[in-house]
């Protein structure tokens, strides 16, 4: 089982990125999915979090700003990035909450990081 992060990049500040995360493997239900995030000499933070069912939340630096959302036919979470600011400038990380086969209670899965550089 695996999450595979894509869509970081530079980007000027104003700017716009989309970010992908794909599941994989043998997974029997998808409940939360989110996006965090790590800026260099920081702790990783909450970004946004979506629930199976579409619910949503975000972090307030983000609001108005960043749009989650998912496909559950696709196993993917999106992160819809506008109004780039300097601040936003970190490794991305996307989370989900997963129960695969075999294994009876849903654990924590984390993809490998994708790197948003919000610069002029």
């Amino acid at each position: 089982v695996q999450l595979q992060a894509s869509g970081g990049g530079l980007v000027q500040p104003g700017g716009y990125l989309r970010l992908s995360c794909a599941a994989s493997g043998s997974i029997f239900t998808i409940n939360a999915m989110g996006w965090y995030r790590q800026a260099p000499g920081k702790q990783r933070e909450l970004v946004a979090v979506i629930t199976r069912g579409g619910r949503t939340n975000y972090a307030d630096s983000v609001k108005g700003r960043f749009t989650i959302s998912r496909d559950n036919a696709k196993n993917t979470v999106y992160l819809q990035m506008d109004s780039l600011k300097s601040e936003d400038t970190a490794v991305y990380y996307c989370n989900a909450d997963m129960t695969i086969y075999g294994v009876l209670v849903p654990q924590d899965y984390w993809g490998q990081g994708t790197l948003v550089t919000v610069s002029s």
